[in-house]
C-alpha cells in the first residue's frame, strides 16, 4: 500500500491565490486545505495534521512572521513564507522566525514546487523502532541518531526540519569540519545567490546553537573552524 501524499496547508488573505496554489499543487500530487488567515489556520491545525505549510508573510490579524515564530515553540512542521518583500534582511528575518524556506512574490509555481519537494526531502525519515540507537552527547543534552531526536534530560528539544536536517548532517561526520558551501549543498538550497544562502545557512547554525549550547555566543559543541566551517565535536 502507498503511501499518502503529503498534506499542505495555505494560508493566505487573498483567495484567488490561494485557489490557484491549491489547484496547482493538487495536479502535482499532494492533498491540500487552505485557511484565509492565521486564526483560521490555527483551528485547521488543531483538528488536521500536515506536512508543511505555505504561508503568506503580509496578512491581517497575526502576520506570518509571528505566526511563524509563535507556532515554533511547539511544533517542527515546516513552513515556507511567501512575501512581497524579497530583501535579503527580511528572508534572514523569516528564517531567525523559524521558516524553513523563504520565496519572494512573484514567483513562478514550478519554483514553489521545487521548494516544497526540497523541504519535504529534508524532513528526518521515520526509523525502524528495532534500530539499536546511537546517541551523541553534547553536554547536557544528548542526540539520538537513530531517530533524529535532540533530548535535555526527559524533554524532547523540537527542531525545525532544517534544523532536524543539519543535525544529521553534523552527526554523520562528528568531529569533521564542515563548509557552508557543502552544507548549502546538503540541505538542497544550491538555487539562489551564492552568499545569501551561505548566509542563511549562518542563521539556522545560530538557532541551533541556542538549542545545544550551554552558551551560544562561546560554542563548546557546535564549532565554528576558521577558513573551514562548522563541525560537531561531541563529547
Amino acid at each position: 500500500m502507498s503511501d499518502p501524499p503529503p498534506h499542505l496547508l495555505i494560508i493566505d488573505d487573498d483567495e484567488r491565490i490561494r485557489t490557484l496554489l491549491a489547484k496547482f499543487l493538487i495536479r502535482h500530487g499532494f492533498l491540500v486545505s487552505t485557511a484565509r488567515d492565521a486564526a483560521h489556520a490555527g483551528r485547521l491545525m488543531a483538528g488536521l495534521e500536515f506536512d508543511l505549510l505555505v504561508m503568506d508573510v503580509m496578512m491581517p490579524g497575526e502576520d506570518g512572521m509571528t505566526f511563524t515564530r509563535r507556532r515554533r515553540e511547539h511544533s517542527r512542521v515546516p513552513i515556507l513564507l511567501l512575501t512581497a518583500k524579497g530583501e535579503t534582511d527580511d528572508r534572514i528575518r523569516g528564517l531567525e522566525a523559524g521558516a524553513d524556506d523563504y520565496l519572494a512574490k512573484p514567483f513562478e509555481p514550478k519554483e514553489l514546487l521545487l521548494r516544497i519537494n526540497s523541504i519535504l526531502r529534508r524532513m528526518p525519515e521515520a526509523q525502524p523502532v528495532d534500530a539499536g540507537p546511537k546517541v551523541l552527547h553534547l553536554g547536557p543534552v544528548r542526540y539520538d541518531v537513530a531517530r533524529s531526536e535532540l533530548w535535555r534530560g526527559s524533554d524532547l528539544v523540537r527542531l525545525t526540519g532544517t534544523e532536524a536536517q543539519l543535525m544529521k548532517i553534523f552527526a554523520a561526520h562528528p568531529g569533521t569540519a564542515l563548509s557552508r558551501s557543502q552544507l548549502v549543498e546538503d540541505l538542497g538550497r544550491g538555487n539562489g545567490a551564492e552568499a545569501a544562502q551561505e548566509r542563511a545557512v549562518d542563521v539556522q547554525i545560530t538557532r541551533l546553537r541556542r538549542k545545544i549550547e550551554p552558551d551560544p555566543k562561546q560554542p563548546r559543541y557546535l564549532q565554528t573552524v576558521r577558513g573551514a566551517g562548522y563541525m560537531l565535536a561531541p563529547d
